[in-house]
């Protein structure tokens, strides 16, 4: 069997209503749509999982790889849980316009209903517009008839949280907590695997054909935690040639790495698959003792095998942010 080697897939592009151009104009996906709101980077969903871009293994299906290659390429525990489904989903996402206000199941609720995970995301924030807003919660107090109330007066918007946006921020986004990305961000989205949202409301607009797009009204109301009234915004003062914890939670770990010289990082000790996205810059990357060097740029993603057991990022520009996303066994 050939070894294992850094995997890029082709990107899964879905166009949206409040879709653009940014993923094409400022992350050099120059094939994707002119509507095109989100980019699927890494995707075990059915019906969407990914395929390999590149090298010997070019044009497999991920599940199909990890059934082959089992714990060497996504880790020994990870495989027990989850098995030849992968358990993350990565994305790029372009709002040129705002994101329906939204909730999302926690895992009981998706697995009593869809027989699926439930979705926890986080959000890293590529470029933003001077006045870009997330929805990022209810006020506080609401209770489940204030809630009720505004969707029937049209009125929902008035209890809504907004936070400010700004390049380099980071969101979390728990399962149950209502939310949207407002107009004019360009993020990353790391999320459990699922493609399971509840729209609540969607600004009374229209799709080309002159109709509203459906809303899950009861499912939502279902869904929602009130207890999430912290702020989503994460507070993060990262410093560069080092790792930056960003998220840390039962579904996954984040940091982000700023590098402007060679960074060589160990990862003997993790037994998790390693997925880098790269947010700005480019570099080559070297794996254990091969002098292969696997290219990344802003706007591209690549998984490590859990096998790999160490790194080397060479800059080759000033300098590079990737964020480094596995899975933290040790949480369990």
């Amino acid at each position: 069997m050939n070894q294992l080697y850094p995997l890029k897939f082709r990107p899964i592009y879905k166009s949206r209503i409040w879709g653009g151009t940014q993923l094409r104009d400022q992350l050099m996906k120059t094939d994707a749509p002119s509507d095109c709101g989100e980019s699927w980077e890494i995707s075990s969903v059915e019906d969407d999982v990914s395929v390999v871009s590149e090298g010997f293994l070019a044009d497999n299906e991920l599940n199909e790889l990890i059934e082959v290659y089992m714990g060497d390429l996504v880790g020994d525990k990870v495989f027990e849980k989850f098995g030849n489904e992968f358990p993350l989903l990565v994305k790029f996402i372009d709002s040129n316009d705002n994101l329906s206000v939204q909730v999302h199941p926690h895992d009981k609720i998706a697995l009593e209903r869809h027989n699926a995970y439930g979705k926890t995301e986080m959000w890293y924030i590529i470029d933003a517009a001077p006045d870009a807003k997330n929805v990022t919660g209810l006020i506080k107090g609401t209770k489940p008839e204030d809630l009720i109330s505004r969707l029937k007066n049209n009125t929902l918007e008035e209890i809504l949280v907004y936070e400010t946006v700004e390049r380099g921020d980071v969101f979390y986004i728990q399962s149950g907590r209502v939310h949207a990305t407002g107009k004019g961000v360009l993020f990353a989205e790391i999320q459990q695997t699922s493609d399971i949202t509840y729209r609540l409301y969607d600004y009374n607009r229209k799709d080309n054909n002159g109709k509203k797009r459906e809303l899950h009204i009861e499912l939502a109301l279902e869904a929602i935690d009130y207890s999430l009234e912290d702020s989503a915004k994460i507070k993060v003062n990262t410093k560069p040639n080092q790792p930056n914890r960003l998220i840390e939670c039962p579904y996954f770990t984040v940091n982000l790495l700023r590098c402007g010289r060679p960074a060589e990082i160990d990862y003997a000790y993790l037994d998790s698959f390693v997925i880098y996205i790269c947010t700005s810059g480019k570099c080559n990357i070297y794996c254990d003792d091969n002098k292969e060097a696997y290219s990344l740029q802003i706007g591209e993603t690549i998984l490590i095998p859990a096998l790999i057991n160490s790194i080397i990022v060479e800059p080759a520009s000033d300098e590079v942010s990737i964020l480094e996303v596995f899975i933290d066994n040790e949480r369990e």
